[in-house]
């Protein structure tokens, strides 16, 4: 009897809390998946209600948020499927980069997993500089792989990828519609990041804070070219600067 090898299938993952704005359209292009799971943090706005009535076959589950590695982790184990596409509720799929997914996955030898490369947009404006031009992410992997690092509440890895390959479509990244909204996210990272440095008993020392604040700027502004960006990237490259501030200031306050 001849074997016949089924299909690889790809379960697509998203971690959401009050998602309204940015849901339906994520949904909307993950929908070749063959298990769509969300994981959601207790919405107060409309995104559950969006999620039921527009996408009956998505498998919704609720889990109040501690860090994104845990809740990563915890999404992770209600897949069934051999692949994990993961995407955050405001990264797009382009039809080009579902097509690769597809076609890579299928290949008789695979990578365990791949990073996305991102193209950055910010108050509606496509970033060209200000370091998205090499901002890439593992998005596609194995489920045998399929755990993040616990010792990072922020900016999470998997923890065990060795050489993952990288797809040649561009994943889209409409990051923030406002300054508020990006504003709101650093100091929700800097809590998370300040903990993080807390538990492995890193001090606090103000030259610490002003040097690396200061530093951070001018990375982003001058050696990775947001002064090319004009005011978007001065922008980005200012709360980049508080994002590693406020972590400092969080860190005191942990040892106060």
């Amino acid at each position: 009897m001849k074997m016949t090898m089924k299909d690889p299938k790809i379960s697509a993952l998203l971690i959401v809390f009050n998602e309204e704005k940015n849901i339906e359209e994520a949904l909307k292009s993950v929908e070749f998946a063959d298990e769509i799971i969300v994981l959601d943090s207790f919405s107060t706005d409309k995104t559950i209600e969006i999620i039921k009535s527009k996408f009956p076959r998505v498998k919704l589950y609720q889990n109040k948020f501690e860090d994104f590695t845990k809740q990563r982790n915890m999404c992770i184990s209600y897949a069934k499927n051999d692949w994990i596409l993961f995407l955050d509720a405001d990264e797009r799929i382009t039809s080009e980069l579902k097509t690769e997914i597809l076609k890579e996955i299928k290949k008789p030898v695979t990578q365990t997993a791949y990073f996305f490369k991102r193209k950055f947009f910010f108050m509606g404006e496509k970033v060209n500089y200000s370091g998205t031009q090499n901002d890439k992410n593992i998005r596609l992997f194995k489920k045998e792989v399929a755990h993040y690092d616990e010792n990072k509440r922020v900016h999470e890895g998997l923890s065990n990828v060795d050489n993952p390959g990288t797809l040649q479509n561009y994943l889209l990244h409409f990051s923030f519609d406002s300054y508020e909204a990006y504003h709101k996210k650093v100091l929700h990272y800097s809590h998370l990041k300040a903990r993080d440095l807390y538990e492995k008993r890193i001090q606090y020392k103000k030259m610490k804070q002003l040097s690396k604040s200061a530093f951070n700027f001018f990375k982003m502004y001058f050696l990775k070219l947001g002064v090319l960006d004009g005011r978007k990237g001065f922008i980005l490259s200012y709360l980049s600067a508080l994002s590693s501030f406020k972590t400092y200031e969080f860190l005191k306050e942990e040892y106060a």
